[in-house]
């Protein structure tokens, strides 16, 4: 059973830093909220934490997918003066803080192997979700012929797909939950 979660980790981390090294200079605009940083510094548990930045992630998209559209923000989104590429970037930058911070609890032994059985399904049903996003938004990229929008869609889309595998393969590893007994 270590040596598969050992494997998922390495998995996870090789991905991670293959979409790494394929990328430019992160950009220094911060890519979460206020408030997002708030709910993540509040949330210690790791499913919790997983699923407020998949909720970002989610949203990003969303948001991206409107504006290029043409649905103007109103004024009080946070995402008012973020481009589609910042939006685009914000996403992929999230998931490389979640794969980051899932194989982090992988290696520590007190991780609770429940909540990041959780968090694991979190992240699985956001790729899934994503995934199908992700090829909408490349398809308007192409009709519009928008290169940088294109290309970090792409990007998004190797990010989603290597965490996907890297959840799958996670949840694989990890110990069947507990079937509660009925009275």
């Amino acid at each position: 059973m270590k040596a598969s979660i050992c494997a998922a980790c390495a998995f996870l981390l090789i991905v991670l830093s293959t979409v790494a090294h394929s990328t430019a200079a992160a950009p220094d605009k911060e890519y979460l909220t206020p408030k997002e940083i708030e709910l993540i510094q509040d949330a210690q548990e790791i499913e919790k934490r997983v699923k407020i930045y998949m909720d970002a992630a989610e949203l990003r998209l969303k948001r991206a997918v409107e504006r290029l559209n043409g649905k103007e923000s109103p004024p009080d989104d946070p995402f008012e003066f973020f481009s589609v590429e910042d939006m685009l970037e914000g996403y992929y930058r999230i998931f490389k803080s979640v794969m980051l911070i899932v194989d982090d609890a992988f290696q520590k032994p007190m991780t609770d192997k429940q909540n990041l059985g959780k968090a694991l399904k979190s992240l699985k049903d956001t790729t899934e979700r994503a995934g199908k996003e992700l090829a909408a938004l490349k398809k308007t990229a192409e009709d519009k012929r928008l290169e940088d929008v294109w290309n970090l869609v792409n990007k998004d889309i190797d990010i989603t797909a290597g965490a996907s595998e890297g959840a799958q393969q996670g949840l694989s590893s990890l110990p069947a939950p507990a079937k509660k007994k009925g009275k």
